[in-house]
C-alpha cells in the first residue's frame, strides 16, 4: 500500500533511539524526508524536549531548511528501566517522569501544531505505553496516562483542521515478540511493528484522530472505557 508519504517532511523526536530508529527507517522507505531530532544528534537536529528554547530552535531550523513539518513523531522519553521502582510513588520522581515524557511531548507538539494548522494538514503521533492502564507503579502509570490525555486534548483542539493527533501504546518492546499474552500484561511488539502502525497513522490515508491505540494485545484482563 502506498501511504502517500513521498516527499512529506517528518520530524522524528527520539529518532536515534530503539523505537525511533525503526520509525525513521520506515518513513524513509515510504519516501518521506525524515529529520531526526535528539539531544545528542549526530544527524538531523539537536533537540532537548525538557528545554522549550531548544525545542523552538530545532523546529525553526527544520522549517528554515524544509519549509514545513507535515509529520511529527515523538518517541523520546527516559527508558522505563531508568526509573527507580523503589521510588515509584515518590512525588519528585513522578513529577520528573511526567516532565520527561508527557510535557516533553507537549512542548514539541505546541511548537509544531500551529505550523500544521496553518498548512491545513498534519499528522502527530506520540509513543506512550500500556502502563497507562495499569496500577502498581504511580511513576510509570502517570507519565503514560498524562501523555495520552494530552494527546486527546490536542486532537480535540485541532479537530476539523486537517491535523490528527494519536498515541501508540506498546506493551513490552522486543526484537523477538512472543504471541503469548500473560494476564495483567500487554502483548509484545517489535520496533518494526510499532513503526508500521506509526507510518499508517502518519499517512494522509488515515483520518484516525484522538485515539490511544494499543499495539499487540491491550492488557489482558483489563477493561478501560
Amino acid at each position: 500500500m502506498d501511504l502517500r508519504l513521498q516527499d512529506r517532511v517528518a520530524l522524528v523526536v527520539g529518532g536515534a533511539g530503539y523505537i525511533g530508529t525503526a520509525v525513521t527507517e520506515r518513513l524513509r522507505t515510504e519516501g518521506a524526508t525524515v529529520v531526526v531530532a535528539s539531544r545528542t544528534a549526530t544527524e538531523g537536529v539537536s533537540l532537548d524536549t525538557a528545554d522549550q528554547a531548544s525545542v523552538d530552535a530545532a523546529v525553526a531550523r527544520v522549517l528554515d531548511e524544509h519549509g514545513r513539518i507535515d509529520v511529527l513523531v515523538v518517541t523520546a522519553a527516559p527508558a522505563a528501566g531508568t526509573l527507580d521502582p523503589d521510588r515509584r510513588s515518590d512525588p519528585d520522581q513522578v513529577a520528573a517522569a511526567i516532565d520527561g515524557k508527557a510535557l516533553g511531548f507537549l512542548r514539541v507538539a505546541n511548537a509544531v501544531l500551529p505550523v500544521q494548522r496553518a498548512a491545513g494538514f498534519g499528522r502527530v503521533v506520540v509513543v506512550s505505553g500500556q502502563n497507562a492502564y495499569l496500577s502498581g507503579n504511580i511513576t510509570t502509570s502517570l507519565r503514560n496516562a498524562a501523555t495520552n490525555v494530552i494527546a486527546k486534548n490536542l486532537a480535540d483542539e485541532t479537530a476539523g483542521t486537517g491535523v490528527t493527533v494519536n498515541v501508540v501504546n506498546p506493551g513490552t518492546v522486543t526484537d523477538t515478540p512472543s504471541a503469548l499474552v500473560r494476564p495483567g500484561s500487554g502483548g509484545e511488539s517489535s520496533p518494526q511493528q510499532i513503526a508500521d502502525l506509526v507510518a499508517f497513522l502518519c499517512s494522509p490515508l488515515s483520518v484516525v484522530s484522538g485515539e490511544s491505540v494499543s499495539i499487540a494485545h491491550r492488557v489482558l484482563g483489563s477493561v478501560t472505557v
